[in-house]
């Protein structure tokens, strides 16, 4: 899959304001930054106001791209931003926007 492919991938997972909130929220909950670190689908269902299937569906696309990873703690799952799928998809938009539009 070229740069091009990537790219869309992650804006049509990005399109949907539900994920885009839950990628917003799991940005703000970084070890040090909220209490806990990652969230659990329960948690993160909770501060979005929607049920815990649709979280899970949601960040099943979310998984798919490699923005989000899982690790199991117990009985639950607890998500967070992966970096290093977030540093793959930078570099494609550098590489494809340019520097400039990356950089502001």
């Amino acid at each position: 899959m070229d740069d091009i492919e990537k790219l869309s991938e992650i804006f049509k997972a990005l399109s949907d304001p539900t994920r885009l909130r839950l990628v917003q929220l799991l940005n703000n909950c970084k070890p040090g930054v909220c209490k806990g670190g990652p969230l659990c689908v329960n948690a993160l269902a909770h501060q979005l106001g929607v049920t815990q299937s649709a979280v899970s569906q949601h960040l099943r696309v979310l998984r798919q791209t490699g923005l989000v990873r899982g690790a199991r703690h117990g009985n639950f799952m607890h998500y967070s931003l992966d970096p290093n799928g977030l540093d793959r998809y930078r570099a494609a938009l550098r590489d494809t926007l340019g520097k400039d539009f990356i950089t502001g």
